[in-house]
């Protein structure tokens, strides 16, 4: 079989994924905005993924130091305030705007939760 042949099998293989003409779309963000709003968009994405570093730094030091407690005292925290006073944490941790930490002293498990509007 002359290699022509198979050369022009592939690209004809290769050409029939996309039959509709026209280019597949893709679902990246940086598609669906506009050199205008490039920047905003550019510092929206760092906003977000700062709040998200926070969130998870804040949560995996807190269980750290209720695990401490809960090892030292034989019992979980009965709130985060008890963590501070008692000096597993120096204080306990802002979080981004709009969320809040939701601890709970019967299992204690802390995370990061959307406040509800008031």
């Amino acid at each position: 079989m002359p290699i022509w042949i198979s050369i022009a099998g592939t690209i004809l293989l290769a050409s029939c994924g996309n039959d509709s003409g026209k280019p597949a779309q893709t679902t990246n963000a940086a598609s669906e905005g506009s050199l205008v709003t490039a920047p905003v968009d550019y510092l929206g994405a760092i906003a977000k993924g700062e709040q998200q570093a926070v969130k998870t730094v804040d949560v995996a030091s807190l269980n750290k130091a209720i695990q401490l407690f809960q090892v030292d005292l034989d019992r979980y925290p009965t709130n985060l305030a008890e963590l501070a006073a008692l000096k597993y944490i120096p204080r306990i941790p802002p979080t981004p705007f709009g969320t809040k930490l939701d601890y709970d002293p019967t299992s204690g498990q802390v995370k990061v939760v959307k406040q509800q509007q008031q």
